[in-house]
C-alpha cells in the first residue's frame, strides 16, 4: 500500500515503532549514546519529509534505515574513531595523577537499555541485543572502515539478509559477502582480549549483585566492593584517560583520589545491556543534588558460579553534560530523595 493511502499519523506511528532497532543500529555505527539519539532523530525528520517518495508501506524499514545510514557515514566520516582508555593506554595505578578530561568525542560512550532493548521481545532477541551492545564490542566495531562496518552490525547484528543488505548499500550480495569476511577478519586479528562476550550470570544472580554493589556503594565499603570485583577487573572514568586493573588498585583509588563520590545518592538504571547506576553529589552552594557519575557495572559468572564485576565504567557527568539527558535522568535530587533508588 502506498504511504499516501495510509495518512501521516499511521505513518509516524510506524517510524516510532522502529525507533529502538534504528537507534540500536546508529549507536553500534557511531559508538555514542549522544550521537545515536541525533542520528535516529535526524533520520526519522528526513523519513518524515520524504515520506511522499515512498512507494509502498512495506519497504519503509529498508528506506529509513538507508536514510539512517547516509547520516552514520557523514558523521563517521568527519572524525576520529572513538576508544575506551583501555585502547589508549596501559593501566595506571591507584596514584597515578589523573591528568584532564579528553573531548568527549574520544571515548565509547553508554546507551540506555530502554532507548535499544524491546522488552517485549523473547528472551534469545534480548540476549544477542546485549551482547552486541557491549562497550568492548561496540569499540572493536570503530576499528571497522564505515561500509564495513554497516555490513556487520546489519547482517551479524540485527540479522539482515545479504540481499537486503545490498539493496540498502546498492550494491552486489557477493560485495557484501566480501565486506563481512573482511570485517571479520579485521576483527579477528584485533585479538581483543575481551572481545568475546562473558558468561553471564542468570539474572536472579545479577540482580543480587547489583543490590550487593550498590548497598555498599551508598555505605562506601570499600572491602564489601572489594570483594564482589572480579581478580582482574578494569576500573575506568571516561573522559579521563588513567584506568586501573584488579580490586586492590579500584579499591585504592576509592579510597584515595577517587574518595570524592563518597556519600553519593545512586539509582539503578540499564546500560548497554548491563546493570548501572546514576550516582548525584551534594553541591555545597546549592544545597541540591547534582549529577555526578553514570557506572556501568559488567557482571559474570566465574567458575564456582559465584558472579562477580569484571567492569566497572565510570562515565563522568561534569565532563559529559548530556549523559543524564539521554538516560531520561533527573537534572537534581533533593535531601529528602532516598540514598538507594532501585527503581
Amino acid at each position: 500500500m502506498p504511504v499516501s493511502a495510509i495518512g501521516q499519523p499511521a505513518f509516524e506511528q510506524d517510524l516510532e515503532r522502529l525507533r529502538p532497532a534504528l537507534t540500536g543500529y546508529c549507536y553500534r555505527m557511531l559508538g555514542s549514546g549522544f550521537e545515536a539519539e541525533d542520528a535516529t532523530q535526524e533520520a526519522m525528520v528526513r523519513a518524515w519529509r520524504r515520506s511522499d517518495t515512498l512507494a509502498e508501506r512495506g519497504a519503509l524499514k529498508s528506506w529509513l534505515f538507508r536514510i539512517a545510514t547516509n547520516v552514520c557515514l557523514d558523521q563517521i566520516d568527519s572524525r576520529k574513531r572513538r576508544a575506551r582508555p583501555i585502547d589508549l593506554a596501559a593501566a595506571g595505578a591507584a596514584d597515578t595523577p589523573v591528568g584532564g578530561p579528553l573531548p568527549e568525542t574520544t571515548w565509547i560512550l553508554p546507551i540506555a537499555d530502554g532507548q535499544v532493548i524491546d522488552p517485549e521481545a523473547d528472551p534469545a532477541t534480548r540476549m544477542a541485543d546485549r551482547e552486541s551492545l557491549r562497550l568492548a564490542f561496540v569499540a572493536a566495531l570503530q576499528h571497522l572502515p564505515a561500509r564495513q562496518r554497516v555490513v556487520l552490525v546489519l547482517r551479524e547484528v540485527l540479522r539482515w539478509s545479504a540481499k537486503e543488505v545490498a539493496a540498502l548499500l546498492e550494491t552486489s550480495v557477493p560485495s557484501v559477502n566480501s565486506a563481512l569476511q573482511r570485517a571479520r577478519a579485521t576483527l579477528d586479528e584485533l585479538a581483543l582480549e575481551d572481545a568475546d562476550a562473558p558468561a553471564r550470570p542468570s539474572d536472579e544472580d545479577e540482580r543480587r549483585l547489583l543490590e550487593q554493589y550498590l548497598e555498599a556503594f551508598a555505605e562506601y565499603d570499600i572491602d564489601r566492593i572489594v570483594a564482589l570485583l572480579r581478580y582482574d577487573v578494569v576500573f575506568d572514568m571516561p573522559p579521563l584517560a588513567l584506568w586501573l586493573r584488579g580490586p586492590e588498585q579500584a579499591g585504592e583509588f576509592m579510597l584515595g583520589q577517587g574518595a570524592a563520590c563518597r556519600g553519593s545518592k545512586l539509582i539503578a538504571v540499564a546500560a548497554n545491556g548491563c546493570p548501572a547506576f546514576a550516582a548525584y553529589k551534594a553541591d555545597p552552594e546549592s544545597g541540591a543534588w547534582l549529577p555526578w557519575s553514570l557506572t556501568v557495572l559488567e557482571p559474570v559468572a566465574s567458575g564456582d558460579g559465584a558472579p562477580a564485576v569484571a567492569g566497572v565504567h565510570n562515565f563522568l557527568q561534569p565532563f559529559l553534560p548530556s549523559l543524564f539527558r539521554t538516560f531520561g535522568l533527573p537534572d537534581r535530587r533533593t535531601a529528602t530523595d532516598p540514598v538507594l533508588q532501585l527503581g
